[in-house]
């Protein structure tokens, strides 16, 4: 298949400076405002092409990107995170890297960037300054768990943050834990009371008792209990999981990318795949199996459309997930209708029942055919 002038352009170029970089600069052959120049070159080509690079040119980019981070000043490494901050597909092991940064160069990626997962960014909301916490609060649909971590390890300039972030979710357990952190600020307890979004049914149901003490103190729960609340908080919790069904082309992408730069640092494994099903996260679930069956993920989204068990029965057999990951990933994909818990006991049945030998005949089967209607596709 030849290339078009383009695409030609791009090889070309990315191949000259990926050279140029490794045997001039990277060899300590360079003074620093060449340096500087390289880089800031370098992640200024990226973001022209980053949306038609292949796996194997972000993987060359992140390589020398990451090299000529540990040598360049931070003015320039605050440049190159502001150019990939805005990108929905970025190299991922710079960004985490440039996200780990001074506070400088991070705060773009804190605060903008899709490639970041949200374990990502707890693990910097625990390691590293209130300034980057402040930053990672300020996120348009921060998640629940990363703004729990916010409120077990912020400062109160970054819960005051995370609270007046009104696209931030506010679980019950960072209510819990800010309301026990009430009398560090007046502003507490104000904020908590101002967020329109809370289920204070729900929250009511699932609080410790310290932090149902401290709710009253505050004066958001009176000391009558309601005997209507269980029920309600039930109905709550079985409409929220409902709404959450359903495939989303936004936030399909954003976990494709998520993925994509997990595997770009190597991170991506089962033990991710595990981690996804553990906190709900159904497109991550998605995109991850995509990767690991090596199929079109136009494939998967279809079988999530069609309802497709069997399909991904099959090739989850054939791939060799055990039959209690294999349960989680149904459980958490994100189907056209939520699947009943007859279902779901239904599919690992008959996943039991097929053997993996049986199934890797049957996915080989459909795999070279679907390969070979494409060929004959293009050919015509």
């Amino acid at each position: 298949m030849r290339q078009s002038a383009g695409e030609n352009i791009m090889t070309e170029a990315t191949e000259s400076v990926r050279a140029f970089a490794n045997f001039r600069v990277l060899n300590g052959e360079a003074d620093a405002g060449e340096r500087d120049h390289l880089i800031r070159n370098l992640a200024q080509l990226f973001s022209y092409v980053s949306d038609r690079c292949d796996d194997e040119q972000v993987a060359q980019y992140d390589e020398v990107l990451c090299q000529l981070a540990d040598i360049v000043e931070v003015e320039a490494r605050e440049h190159v995170a502001k150019l990939l901050a805005p990108l929905e597909r970025a190299p991922g092991s710079v960004v985490l890297k440039l996200a780990n940064d001074v506070i400088e160069v991070a705060a773009s990626l804190l605060e903008f960037s899709q490639v970041l997962s949200d374990d990502d960014l707890i693990e910097i909301v625990e390691q590293r300054s209130e300034s980057h916490r402040i930053a990672i609060a300020s996120r348009k649909g921060l998640a629940g768990r990363v703004g729990e971590a916010i409120a077990k390890f912020g400062g109160e300039p970054s819960v005051t943050r995370l609270l007046s972030n009104a696209r931030a979710e506010i679980t019950y357990r960072t209510v819990d834990r800010i309301a026990q952190r009430a009398h560090e600020s007046q502003a507490f307890a104000q904020l908590l009371r101002g967020r329109k979004d809370i289920d204070w049914a729900e929250v009511r149901a699932e609080v410790s008792t310290a932090g149902m003490s401290a709710l009253e103190d505050i004066g958001i729960f009176s000391r009558a209990e309601n005997p209507g609340t269980a029920s309600r908080v039930q109905a709550v919790v079985y409409n929220r999981i409902k709404n959450q069904a359903g495939f989303s082309s936004q936030e399909w992408k954003l976990a494709w990318n998520q993925v994509k730069a997990l595997a770009d640092r190597r991170r991506f494994d089962l033990k991710a795949l595990h981690r996804f099903t553990r906190f709900g996260y159904g497109h991550h679930t998605a995109a991850g199996l995509t990767m690991l069956l090596e199929v079109r993920p136009e494939i998967v989204v279809k079988w999530l459309a069609m309802q497709d068990y069997v399909a991904f029965t099959v090739a989850a057999r054939a791939i060799g997930l055990d039959a209690d990951l294999f349960e989680a990933v149904v459980t958490v994909l994100p189907w056209r209708d939520l699947p009943s818990r007859a279902d779901i006991v239904n599919v690992r049945r008959r996943y039991e029942a097929l053997s993996e030998d049986e199934a890797s005949g049957i996915f080989d089967l459909w795999r070279s055919h679907s390969f070979r209607r494409r060929q004959e596709e293009a050919v015509a």
